[in-house]
Order: C-alpha cells, then structure tokens, then sequence
C-alpha cells in the first residue's frame, strides 16, 4: 500500500546539553507509513549501535513483508492483522541482530536500546514498542499517551505504590525492564487502533518526556502546523529545562483517509473518466 502524499510529518533530534554524543535513531519511510524511533544505551558507543541497528534491520525488513500484505487482513488464529505480526517479527529480528552483534564484540556487550514503531495502513495504526519510549496521540486537542512504558516505575504505578504525580519525583523512573538486544529473546507490545483525519502521532524519546510534561506537550501540539518547526520547537523545550538526555520525535499527521482498498463508487468514476 503506497501512503505517499498522504501524510505530513516532521521530525527533529539533539544530543542535548548533557551527553556529548547522540544514541537515538531515527526513520521513516513515507510510502510504507512506517515511522521508527529507538533511545540507545550501553557503553564505549553500545547505544548509538544498538539504536542505529535496530531501525535498519527494521526498516529493511518491514520494506521486504509490508508490500505484498493486503491491507488490514486479518489473522484468524491470533487475532492481529497481518501487518502487526510482520512488525512483531520485525522486532524480534532486529533483537536477534543487536544480541548477536554484542556476544561477537565484547565492546559492546550488554548494549540495547529501547524502540517504538507506528505503522499505517487502511485507516488503522500498528504499534510495537518495548521500553519506555513512547508515542502519543492529538485528537480533537486531547493528548493520550498511547503507549505505556516498560519502567519499574510505571510497574510501581500499575501495582499502586505510587501515584502518576509521585512518579514524577521518583528517582527511579529511567529504570527500564525491557529493552531490545539485551537478551536472547524480547517480550514485544503489540497495540492497534484506528486513525481519524486531523490525528497527530508523537514518537518520543524520554529525552522529551521526561522533561516536557503532558499539558505542555499537548498545549504546542494544538497549536502545530508546520510539523518540522514544531518538532524543533519540542527539541528547544525540553533543552531549556535542562537538556539532560538526548532528545528525538517524530510527528506524522493524515491528511485524509487511506483506506487499504477504494470503495466501489470511486472505481467506478474512475471508469467514467
């Protein structure tokens, strides 16, 4: 399913005012609407490795099994469409290679990275995410927080130690419990929802949401236009609080419906013509 044209998006990334080098990784390929975005971490340059490996095997992977897919399909047995299995395996692929890569280069073992992807396709939306990278939604001016980070911290939340305004205090909110490449084998979060016109998608880092909290996210959201200008615009934010982490987002909008197949009385202006 070719999406070009059919999507505005906007993306910006800094090493902050902290770190003196820049871990995250970004892509998008527009055509495929597939939009990635993964936070490194490990020593002696692990996590710009983990990070850049994980978005290439991703973005080679997904271009070879989205193409031949029909949109939105369903798989009886799991209950997913096929699109959100392809991602799924897509992730455990690229966790398979950031492991392998750190068992044969001792340099970098115990590196990972965590990672989020979005994918579009017939009015709809796959998720996949592991760690607490994050993706967020604008609709109708209400910010949601889409995904839910793999934290100790956000355990604490679940099991009810904590509330979400005590956990903004907490000194353990960075500690994740998932991340790709770390081990063998990754537990992967699979999400799917359906897209409306005018909806607005945030992919983050926690180099942005730690430091821009939600009411101020969705107080720039509202008022964004030019998506590169407001990605930058979040970078700047999130500097003037401190800068202590990199910082990256990616923002892609809709412009209109991209159902996976045209209804019938389109067809048949088509013919007309």
């Amino acid at each position: 399913m070719n999406l070009d044209g059919l999507f505005e998006w906007g993306f910006a990334t800094d090493t902050g005012r902290v770190r003196s080098n820049n871990e995250d990784a970004l892509a998008v390929d527009a055509n495929l609407g597939v939009f990635i975005l993964a936070d490194g971490m490990g020593g002696h340059k692990g996590g710009e490795v983990a990070s850049s490996l994980a978005v290439a095997s991703l973005l080679n992977r997904l271009k070879l099994t989205l193409p031949p897919l029909k949109p939105g399909q369903l798989d009886e047995e799991l209950g997913y469409t096929r699109e959100s299995i392809a991602i799924r395996e897509a992730v455990i692929h690229a966790n398979k290679a950031i492991h392998e890569a750190a068992q044969e280069q001792p340099q970098y073992e115990g590196m990972g990275t965590t990672l989020v992807v979005a994918v579009f396709y017939d009015n709809r939306l796959s998720i996949a995410h592991v760690g607490d990278s994050r993706i967020y939604r604008l609709r109708n001016d209400q910010l949601e927080q889409i995904t839910s980070d793999h934290t100790m911290l956000q355990e604490l939340i679940d099991r009810g130690f904590y509330t979400e305004e005590e956990a903004q205090r907490s000194m353990h909110r960075n500690l994740v419990t998932r991340a790709l490449g770390v081990e063998a084998s990754v537990a992967v979060d699979i999400q799917e929802e359906l897209v409306l016109p005018g909806d607005l998608y945030l992919l983050c880092s926690d180099g942005l949401h730690d430091l821009v909290d939600d009411a101020h996210l969705a107080e720039r959201l509202s008022a964004c236009e030019d998506l590169t200008d407001c990605a930058q615009t979040l970078v700047d934010d999130a500097n003037t609080k401190g800068g202590k982490d990199n910082i990256s987002l990616i923002l892609a909008r809709p412009i209109g419906d991209f159902p996976g197949q045209r209804r019938w009385y389109n067809r048949l202006s088509s013919w007309f013509r």
